[in-house]
């Protein structure tokens, strides 16, 4: 049988407690008694933590020096835990693990990134789930990461992005060739009409079909907008090959509301229009024919490599998952 006394001397077991010197034990001085009383054996503990004998001894009679108790009843063949060890020894278990959360969690933050990204949105999609969705997850991955989000209007969403003034942008498609997307959601469309408009009645009788609504001038969009991006929210053509009649110009939602108000002319806007844009003067009417509208996460490939970039497009696909 091994002897403890090999190396060091050892208290007796009926030694005196040791006096509280005032001094909190450390972590360390905790986490070698861990190791002691898994083994009972100042060699086995003392080579399983890369020290000899009598440096941990010295540190373990620090530790019971400073809780002023006897950890250890040692004799010269044996080391076993006294009563006051085997009280204590659950919480030095939980103060080790407790610190160990604590560094794990300091070296997280130390690693997050931190930064402003500066992001898009059309219309009343910031307001939407999807988009708060994103958002939350992001924060909760990188929550040094700033986000600031800025309104675009209809005629410079796209160049928004090319000219980097976000670094991207809540959108609805169709977009230009070379954005890249990540899908968010998908909804379906609805007429917003003046509230005095006979489709208002009509809806209430029976489906309203785009046919029903071919007199109907639609609002347009500044010229410097997307053309392809107004027509397939315009539905232009119609599904019989007929134009669309374009009436006054709005170039933002807001414009557009008033314009639908003033019964100057109609659009068709996403379901959730009813919620986020509901006023007096206006009526959201279901189309049965008119397509759905996906709301989708837009970027330009000459800014994936940005850190913060690349941390948002990763919580939208989590989202998606």
């Amino acid at each position: 049988m091994e002897h403890e006394q090999d190396e060091h001397p050892f208290e007796l077991a009926d030694s005196p407690a040791p006096t509280n010197d005032g001094r909190d034990p450390s972590t360390h001085q905790l986490r070698l008694l861990l190791v002691l009383a898994e083994e009972l054996h100042f060699g086995r503990a003392a080579a399983r933590l890369f020290m000899t004998q009598p440096a941990l001894s010295r540190q373990i009679r620090v530790l019971e020096s400073r809780l002023g108790v006897n950890l250890l009843a040692r004799t010269s063949r044996t080391v076993s835990l006294t009563p006051a060890g085997q009280a204590l020894i659950k919480e030095a278990q939980h103060v080790v693990e407790a610190m160990a959360k604590l560094r794990h969690q300091a070296a997280t933050h130390s690693r997050q990134l931190h930064g402003q990204l500066v992001l898009g949105f059309i219309a009343g999609d910031a307001a939407m789930p999807h988009t708060h969705a994103v958002l939350n997850e992001l924060h909760a991955r990188h929550p040094r990461i700033t986000v600031e989000l800025r309104s675009l209007a209809f005629g410079d969403q796209f160049e928004a992005l090319v000219n980097d003034d976000v670094q991207a942008a809540f959108l609805r498609p169709p977009l230009p060739p070379g954005l890249r997307t990540i899908h968010l959601a998908t909804e379906s469309r609805v007429a917003c009409l003046a509230a005095a408009d006979p489709m208002v009645a009509l809806a209430a009788e029976r489906p309203v079909i785009l046919m029903d609504l071919a007199e109907h001038p639609v609002i347009d969009v500044p010229a410097q907008s997307s053309r392809a991006w107004w027509d397939d929210w315009a539905v232009n053509p119609r599904p019989d090959g007929r134009a669309v009649r374009f009436g006054p110009v709005a170039a933002d939602i807001e414009s557009l509301l008033n314009t639908v108000a003033r019964g100057a002319a109609m659009s068709f806007l996403p379901a959730a229009a009813r919620l986020i844009y509901s006023r007096p003067g206006i009526a959201y009417v279901d189309v049965a024919d008119v397509p759905t509208t996906a709301s989708v996460l837009a970027w330009a490939p000459a800014g994936h490599d940005r850190p913060v970039l690349s941390a948002l497009l990763e919580a939208a696909q989590a989202t998606q998952r």
